[in-house]
């Protein structure tokens, strides 16, 4: 619905409510299937129900909604573009002129532009989580969802009115650092990256992998070098510092050819010794027990809650040699987040699936502790991204699906789709399609499923110009901006439509869709859930393919011409906003 008239509708019900004294609860409003006329409704049982209970009124709920509702009816009288407004046990329901909204649809999305949708600043921050690739690896498959997923979610929650922090951890520490570093000292000393520096590094750690299977008594050597870590061993920090900036120079390599950005970077190697310090408190405190040298330093979440089922299970925060573990470092780390920004109301972690108990026992533990921030984080799960035939990716193993590999095959297979459909196209038109709609068949699939389900990315489907796909919603836009070339409307001043004609069914049903994206985009963002933008987005696409098979634009009398290049000016317009927000780009040709 037209936000400026909600808010209108809205300031009437509030004005009434509180010159009566009426506790109005949040108002959700949703939207009245169309028969032959658009609308939306609310109910009052909650509002009845908090009046109610404040003693305001001694009748049932249902019937105290009715009378609210009735009440209400007859506020909303002179509102312009409403046609009838109607109360039906406990719910008011608005209908508007039809010609009046479809205008107001088209206008909103026209004058808006890339701010269709956008949200009005809720002033709270939050913070997104994501990516967080390990230093002195491989930049693969497995870690591509982390970094789309987050990125889209971070999009959405910014045009939803979220102030948000951009944050990436990187794992720069840990025994695969070490083992990395064994290699490079023994194997590969002076040798330096050139292109391609991610997969270079990876072929390292994968080198030292395969040797120390080879030769499991090697294992003694990279203990030693930890050991030297630990000590914060000059040299060993020094070729730590270099190489470590080697993974992340290959990383914004990555990042940038992904169009994705950071505010923040946070490093595990940064939180493992205050990290160690929690724990001791922790220790201090009873909370945590020490059961070192024989075992770890552990935490029994079940036994401090007075859970008999067990629920939390043991949180181990230190190993018995008191070396620390992600645990150890993620307990310090939600502390540095709100140390940073101590106004933010929400921390979303967008990690693996496989971690949503390791999270829920570390924010319990600093729960448990006293620390109420913990409350404000929360976990955003996702699950693997596989090949064909279940291929899991994992950087131990030589076969490993490289990132950068499948950018460069994603272009070169959209670049050949792009030679199918426009073979006219210049050498640099040409790149620069394939670089869009290549990244978006990467991209789409990823998002367009529930998070917390397994994608399997297959070329088909993704690159797919007529099912639901990224280059289907591309091509649509497309096609809108080849109509509106066309109609001359780059120069051609259209006037302010009225839609008053028959509208065609396909017309209904795109002007609906239009309508939606800004909610969608709210529910999106209350939801952490892209999918919803993704599926939104397809949904556009589709009816305005409709709509272009039924509908004649150019050669359509004049006052129909108008209002349809209108239309086709919203809906190009909300296709372009909902594959930004998915980090995808709108091509103006292909």
């Amino acid at each position: 619905m037209n936000e400026q008239l909600q808010q209108i509708i809205e300031q009437k019900i509030k004005a009434y409510c509180e010159a009566n004294a009426i506790p109005l609860a949040a108002l959700k409003w949703m939207p009245i299937p169309f028969s032959g006329e658009w609308g939306m409704s609310t109910s009052f049982f909650q509002t009845a129900a908090d009046e109610i209970r404040a003693g305001g009124a001694k009748k049932p709920v249902p019937a105290r909604a009715q009378e609210i509702a009735d009440a209400l009816k007859g506020q909303m009288g002179g509102v312009e573009g409403v046609s009838r407004v109607d109360a039906v046990k406990g719910y008011l329901n608005v209908y508007f002129e039809t010609a009046a909204y479809a205008r107001r649809v088209a206008s909103d999305a026209i004058a808006s532009r890339a701010d269709f949708g956008r949200g009005a600043p809720k002033g709270q921050r939050l913070m997104v989580e994501f990516s967080q690739p390990n230093t002195h690896k491989a930049f693969h498959v497995g870690h591509l969802r982390s970094a789309i997923l987050g990125d889209s979610l971070a999009r959405i929650l910014d045009f939803a009115g979220y102030d948000v922090v951009r944050a990436n951890y990187p794992g720069d520490m840990g025994l695969h650092v070490i083992r990395w570093l064994w290699a490079y000292m023994k194997y590969h000393n002076g040798e330096e990256p050139e292109a391609d520096i991610t997969n270079w590094m990876g072929m390292v750690y994968s080198d030292a992998t395969k040797r120390l299977e080879e030769n499991p008594e090697l294992e003694a050597e990279v203990r030693a070098l930890y050991a030297r870590w630990d000590r914060r061993d000059p040299d060993v920090v020094a070729l730590w510092e270099k190489t470590r900036q080697w993974s992340l120079v290959g990383f914004d390599q990555m990042y940038d050819l992904l169009d994705i950005k950071f505010h923040k970077y946070y490093f595990n190697s940064e939180e493992e010794q205050p990290g160690k310090e929690i724990v001791a408190e922790l220790v201090k405190r009873g909370i945590a027990i020490d059961e070192r040298p024989e075992g770890p330093v552990i935490v029994k979440l079940d036994d401090l809650l007075g859970n008999k089922n067990e629920k939390f299970r043991v949180l181990v925060v230190l190993r018995s040699d008191g070396t620390a573990l992600y645990a150890t470092e993620d307990l310090s780390l939600v502390l540095h987040k709100f140390r940073d920004y101590p106004d933010m109301v929400k921390s979303i972690y967008v990690v693996d699936v496989r971690q949503s108990l390791h999270f829920t026992q570390v924010f319990k533990t600093l729960e448990l502790a006293g620390y109420e921030d913990a409350k404000k984080c929360a976990h955003v799960a996702y699950e693997l991204v596989t090949l064909p035939g279940n291929v899991v990716m994992s950087s131990r193993e030589g076969t490993v699906v490289l990132l950068e590999n499948l950018i460069r095959e994603a272009i070169e297979r959209a670049k050949e789709e792009a030679k199918k459909k426009n073979p006219n196209l210049g050498e640099e038109q040409l790149n620069a399609v394939a670089k869009a709609v290549g990244l978006g068949a990467l991209k789409y699939p990823l998002l367009a499923r529930e998070n917390a389900k397994i994608v399997t990315f297959d070329w088909q489907s993704a690159l797919d110009f007529n099912g639901q796909a990224a280059p289907y919603i591309q091509y649509a836009h497309v096609r809108c901006n080849s109509i509106l070339r066309k109609a001359g409307v780059e120069t051609l001043n259209v006037k302010r439509s009225t839609f008053d004609y028959a509208l065609d069914p396909s017309e209904i049903e795109l002007i609906e869709a239009i309508s939606r994206f800004p909610a969608e985009v709210q529910r999106a963002a209350e939801e952490y859930k892209p999918l919803v933008i993704a599926s939104h987005g397809y949904e556009v696409a589709r009816t305005f393919a409709s709509f272009y098979d039924k509908c004649p634009v150019i050669q359509a009398e004049e006052n129909v011409r108008a209002a349809r290049l209108e239309l086709v000016m919203a809906a190009k317009q909300t296709m372009a906003n909902a594959l930004s927000l998915l980090g995808i780009q709108a091509p103006e040709v292909m």
